[in-house]
């Protein structure tokens, strides 16, 4: 028998994690040790933006290094699961029309988690595109179509960006210490998602405070609706457990939640 599996929001925060992953780096591990284990994963990344809904393909996902002026011991990681070509034919059938792409592969939004999730990269991983035109009751519209995924073993891992205007960023901050706009765009967000104020979500842009601030563009914040809609085909929000949170940066919030069917 298939366990059920929620669906997660993590934000993956600056490419350094990949190399300093400091507390968030023992999070996602213990995260990983907590859940079922998955038969596939399909990552939801703030990293692949697409004109239309699309999903990769490749049987062997290389790994993408798509940041700049960064260390050289990053350009150096490899992280290079198995891809599932029958989890993408699925999604085709669920998501008529959908765009495939046979050869990207894994960008860092999928990978820099997923390398302390299952170090070993055995489980098979894809991923699929948010769409920056696209508002997110679309994305959450996208999500409930996947919903039947996480009922045969399908881990989905939406990654992106609870905050993220690099503009703010302070590099010498403290972790945990935040700005007072992100704490107040954070805690609205985590109180509407434990509350499931479904309307509130899908319109945060003009209901949060500090919305335009916290995100100039919602490209990060994109993957959590698909996550959201896919844990649940019932048209209301589903649960929220709020996994993590903490700043780094003085902008850059990381926090992580896990959806499941109310």
């Amino acid at each position: 028998m298939t366990t059920t599996l929620p669906t997660l929001f993590l934000s993956h925060g600056s490419p350094m994690t990949s190399i300093a992953p400091g507390n968030t780096g023992k999070f996602w591990e213990a995260l990983a040790a907590k859940l079922p284990r998955p038969k596939a994963i399909l990552s939801v990344s703030g990293h692949w933006l697409t004109h239309q809904p699309a999903v990769t393909a490749a049987t062997h996902p290389e790994t993408i290094h798509d940041f700049y002026g960064f260390p050289a011991p990053m350009y150096e990681i490899q992280y290079t699961p198995p891809g599932a070509v029958e989890l993408a034919k699925k999604i085709c059938d669920l998501i008529p029309g959908i765009g495939v792409d046979p050869q990207r592969g894994l960008d860092h939004g999928a990978w820099v988690p997923l390398r302390f999730m299952y170090p070993k990269a055995d489980i098979p991983v894809i991923q699929f595109a948010v769409m920056p035109e696209l508002s997110p009751e679309a994305h959450y519209r996208l999500g409930q179509r996947l919903h039947s995924l996480t009922q045969e073993g399908v881990l989905i891992m939406a990654s992106g960006s609870i905050t993220h205007n690099l503009r703010d960023v302070q590099r010498d901050a403290v972790d945990g210490i935040a700005l007072p706009y992100v704490i107040e765009f954070t805690d609205w967000f985590a109180n509407k998602l434990t509350q499931r104020d479904l309307p509130a979500l899908l319109d945060y842009r003009h209901q949060a405070p500090h919305a335009v601030r916290a995100h100039p563009s919602d490209d990060h914040l994109l993957p959590l609706y698909v996550a959201l809609g896919a844990a649940s085909a019932a048209d209301q929000a589903p649960n929220c457990d709020v996994l993590y949170r903490e700043t780094t940066m003085g902008a850059v919030a990381m926090d992580a939640y896990q959806f499941s069917a109310a």
